[in-house]
């Protein structure tokens, strides 16, 4: 079982997000699904934008850290994961994962579902990271995902990319008109894998 904290897209903590938790949560694996929008969800990726654009990057970051605290300092009588969190998001929740992740050094994993971050020239970290992405994706090119995907390597991850010909940005949100339901599918068979074998 994994302890793993699930962050939302800039479209906010949908429908979508609390299905992926709970089919998470059905294959013995606790998920936290912080809400960094404060209730606020979006329809288009335009008005999700324009809102986290208001909230601004530096404080969504602010937010995401404050809710992973309790997580890694949790209160009396409760206990830490024993061997760290699997940071997890779709799209913009993707990057947050990310730059929550290669800063914690008790990381266990990342599962990054239609996103991506920037990676500091000093960042190390061995966690195994899994990205599943459209292909193409007009949010993460072909030259950005390489790019990513060596400083990633150079910063001692150990990296799989899945990537799913003809889909939508984030295909797997069922509401939404990204969706590819065979991509999805096939998403989530290869992450919850991917999440055994980190308990294995």
């Amino acid at each position: 079982m994994a302890q793993i904290v699930l962050f939302h897209s800039a479209y906010g903590l949908r429908p979508a997000v609390h299905a992926a938790a709970e089919r998470l949560r059905a294959a013995g694996h606790q998920v936290t699904t912080p809400d960094l929008y404060d209730g606020r969800t979006f329809d288009t990726v335009e008005e999700g934008m324009a809102y986290k654009d208001e909230i601004t990057q530096d404080e969504l970051l602010r937010r995401a850290i404050s809710a992973v605290a309790p997580l890694l300092t949790p209160a009396a009588g409760a206990t830490a994961p024993a061997d760290g969190l699997v940071y997890a998001g779709f799209s913009l929740g993707g990057a947050l994962a990310q730059n929550l992740a290669l800063a914690d050094e008790h990381a266990k994993g990342l599962l990054l579902l239609h996103g991506t971050s920037d990676i500091r020239d000093d960042a190390a970290t061995g966690i195994p990271v899994q990205l599943h992405v459209a292909e193409p994706d007009p949010f993460e090119p072909e030259d950005w995902l390489n790019a990513w995907y060596l400083r990633m390597r150079k910063a001692g991850a150990d990296v799989e990319v899945h990537r799913y010909r003809g889909a939508g940005h984030v295909f797997t949100d069922p509401d939404l008109p990204d969706h590819d339901a065979e991509a999805a599918e096939r998403t989530w068979a290869v992450a919850l894998d991917f999440l055994a074998e980190l308990d294995g």
